[in-house]
């Protein structure tokens, strides 16, 4: 990057700390959270007295537990790293093992601050924090003690307000962390620098000179190990209630008065209340058939393990948002999800009104593309924006050309649940979500889970398509496959 770096946030590492995590054993732990804990590790962003308390239901020894460690997570899980990590058992039927493991970490002298991750699934969030708090674990006593849950934050509204209800019963707000790992994301991050830094850009970002706004997310994944929850959540409360609101909040919301989390988190919850209810021609879903990925045949969603032979559960959404206030009234914020497409591609599409055409009447036998903006944020994390120029040569010709910023091989390699977990220690909120945004988002998205309930059986697409016919040809023009 060219230009002296101006940090927002002090860079170094928090102090010395307990990490707990719970459901140490399952696949969000081992592929995410033991890698990311590694890498910050190495990179010295752990105390060096810093410890890690792996826990799960079964019977292993500190030993054994690294052993599996080490051996599913290659050379990130280092030697070293790995004498950091003790196990032990935890049964939310018996509390005595909770209190069994608070004892063990004040006997060995284990650091106070304590940081407990539920890396659970999310049926077992509020025994979890019942057990804790119950074992005196909340309690700061001059140190802190923080919890950190995963999306999806309850099932609807009312699951929502009673898993906060438990979480309040036994920590203090500040104590609680949502955590949403897209926005500890490069590029998602950039998104308030990008337009409030940039003089050039802020004074267009409305609904004067931008005509619409999409936000894709595609999968090639299918639902995999995860069909018991999939099932009964489905791609809005998978991936809309958090992922995608959120990116649309940072990218419609208005500057803060201050960069500060409690400000920040203020101007998003203006844009979840200015949500327009969605109607039902707002809102597309599908669900994927069988076909082909890069070649390989897949199965259909109702032919996947765990999903029921007559699943109505959609796995695609398109879903039109309109934001009612006077930067956006009219603008349509178009989110995209879907499992089993084409390719894997997370991007903003900010399209610009189109010029006047009247000008090249005579010599162009087409309308002028418009400007687009493309906030890339999988693969290839970076910033392009398209415009117009003459091609070369005799005759008079206009082509798009595409300045492109990329962000590889930029930073020091921590990667998002990195960043999220460094923010946990330190106590930074402005990555995490606040129990008011997540009721709004749960309001808004109420009536669209109510239409998928009294929709017909879903639309099939084949996998590796990009979802449902009338969908195909206007997701193909996002991903743009042609772009250089």
């Amino acid at each position: 990057m060219n230009g002296a770096a101006r940090c927002l946030f002090d860079p170094t590492g928090p102090a010395a700390c307990t990490i707990v995590v719970l459901g140490a054993t399952g696949d969000l732990a081992r592929r995410k959270l033991f890698p990311a804990l590694a890498g910050l590790f190495a990179r010295g962003r752990l105390a060096e007295e810093s410890r890690i308390m792996a826990c799960g239901r079964r019977m292993m020894s500190d030993e054994s537990f690294r052993s599996l460690l080490g051996g599913g997570n290659g050379a990130t899980a280092t030697p070293e790293f790995l004498r950091h990590i003790s196990y032990h058992r935890l049964d939310f039927s018996e509390a005595e093992t909770f209190s069994t493991m608070a004892a063990r970490m004040r006997a060995d002298g284990w650091p106070a601050n304590r940081l407990f991750y539920l890396a659970l699934p999310p049926a077992s969030y509020e025994d979890a924090a019942k057990c804790l708090g119950n074992a005196g674990l909340g309690r700061e006593d001059g140190n802190w003690s923080r919890i950190v849950i995963e999306k999806p934050f309850g099932h609807d509204l009312e699951s929502a307000r009673r898993l906060n209800r438990t979480l309040h019963a036994h920590f203090r707000e500040e104590q609680i962390f949502r955590i949403d790992h897209y926005l500890a994301k490069e590029t998602v991050q950039n998104i308030l620098v990008f337009r409030f830094a940039n003089a050039i850009f802020e004074p267009l970002w409305n609904r004067q000179y931008i005509d619409s706004v999409a936000i894709l997310a595609t999968e090639t994944l299918g639902v995999g190990s995860r069909a018991a929850y999939y099932d009964s959540a489905g791609v809005l409360r998978d991936m809309f209630q958090n992922h995608l609101l959120q990116i649309l909040a940072l990218t419609a919301m208005e500057p803060p008065a201050r960069f500060e989390a409690e400000q920040v988190q203020d101007e998003k919850i203006k844009v979840f209340r200015s949500l327009k209810p969605p109607g039902e021609n707002d809102l597309a879903t599908g669900q994927y058939g069988a076909g082909a990925i890069d070649g390989e045949d897949v199965a259909a969603y109702v032919d996947e393990p765990g999903v029921p032979p007559d699943s109505a559960t959609p796995t695609f959404a398109r879903l039109t948002a309109y934001i009612d206030n006077w930067r956006w009234r009219g603008v349509p914020f178009v989110m995209i999800s879907g499992k089993r497409l084409r390719k894997k591609i997370t991007r903003i599409v900010i399209g610009f009104r189109s010029v006047p055409h009247s000008m090249f009447r005579d010599i162009l036998a087409d309308d002028i593309p418009r400007n687009r903006l493309l906030i890339n944020i999988y693969p290839g994390e970076g910033i392009g924006l398209s415009f117009q120029s003459k091609a070369p040569g005799g005759r008079f010709c206009l082509g798009e050309e595409l300045m492109r910023f990329d962000f590889a091989g930029q930073g020091d390699g921590t990667d998002a649940y990195g960043r999220a977990l460094i923010d946990c220690l330190n106590g930074e909120r402005l990555l995490f979500w606040r129990q008011d945004g997540i009721e709004a988002t749960w309001k808004y998205l109420e009536p669209a889970l109510a239409c998928c309930g009294r929709q017909a059986p879903p639309v099939i697409y084949p996998a590796g398509t990009y979802g449902p016919p009338p969908e195909h040809e206007y997701i193909s023009s996002l991903v743009g496959e042609g772009e250089r």
